[in-house]
């Protein structure tokens, strides 16, 4: 059992389907049966899946694993994460312009004027869209929209991202009174 050094999330497994040991999983990918094409699955604890069946149903893939051959055995692994890491995603079919969203977890946000807004903690999609959430030092974690009006440049070798502020909804578009400007975070005074 070897420990993941950089895991990515691939899929969450659910609620039992049938009798052979086959499970629902909520799959992180865009085609949920290509689940099985990353190769093994990992736990955190260690343990490896190996996918032997995958077919789609509905929002979720049907999948059977080896080992997994009863009801009993599939029912213990609702709600298990499942990981593979980093480095087995395939970089060489991104577009230049492509990336996949664990890589802007740590890269740094400014505004086009420097301002620095803390780094990227996390990617959502709560179902209204996608979400950044971004964390400073010594400030709470807020959440902006991941649009081409908030997010103006992604530079993933240099580990920045470039921020409307505005947009992104941090601050307000017209300075407080007697010129303080609004903190960059939840429209508070700086």
């Amino acid at each position: 059992m070897t420990k993941l050094e950089n895991p990515i999330l691939m899929a969450t497994v659910g609620a039992v389907q049938g009798l052979r040991g086959e499970v629902r999983v909520k799959a992180f990918t865009g085609d949920p049966t290509a689940l099985g094409d990353y190769g093994n699955l990992k736990a955190l604890d260690g343990r490896i899946f190996e996918i032997l069946e995958i077919r789609e149903a509905k929002t979720v893939a049907i999948v059977r694993f080896r080992g997994i051959n009863d009801r009993n055995a599939a029912e213990a692994l609702n709600g298990l994460e499942l990981y593979i890491e980093r480095d087995s995603l395939p970089d060489d079919e991104l577009d230049d312009d492509e990336f996949y969203y664990t890589d802007l977890e740590g890269l740094d946000v400014y505004d086009d004027e420097g301002n620095h807004y803390g780094s990227v903690t996390g990617v959502f999609d709560f179902g209204a869209g996608d979400l950044l959430e971004l964390k400073g030092p010594g400030r709470r974690p807020v959440l902006i929209p991941f649009s081409e009006a908030a997010v103006l440049e992604i530079d993933i070798e240099d580990g920045r991202l470039v921020i409307d502020p505005i947009a992104a909804g941090l601050k307000d578009d017209d300075e407080g009174p007697e010129g303080e400007k609004p903190s960059p975070f939840l429209g508070g005074k700086s």
